[in-house]
């Protein structure tokens, strides 16, 4: 099943994001197949302020606890986040 991972950056938490970042690529890497796509959201700058993470988990439990472990969530660059159930409709490669 899929999940979407929905967050927001704290307010003017760019730099603590940019420090952040290295320990969050090695982490979505850990992930494998489980690792759908992810991507930041851009501001009117076209600066990271968010991000979009699609997993793949067997329960919404096993979704929050890998969003969790996500550095971006453990060292406090997402001010909020929530995960949801989520259907590829249109467009999907994989057929999941």
């Amino acid at each position: 099943m899929l999940y979407a991972i929905i967050a927001e950056d704290r307010p003017n938490g760019l730099e603590h994001r940019l420090a952040v970042r290295p320990t969050h690529l090695e982490h979505l890497k850990t992930l494998g197949d489980k690792l759908v796509f992810a991507g930041p959201f851009l501001d009117a700058d076209e600066k990271p302020c968010g991000s979009l993470v699609v997993i793949d988990a067997s329960s919404q439990a096993e979704a929050e606890a890998m969003a969790a472990k996500d550095p971006f969530v453990s060292q406090g660059v997402f001010g909020r986040y929530e995960v949801r159930r989520w259907n590829w409709g249109i467009n999907n490669p994989a057929g999941r």
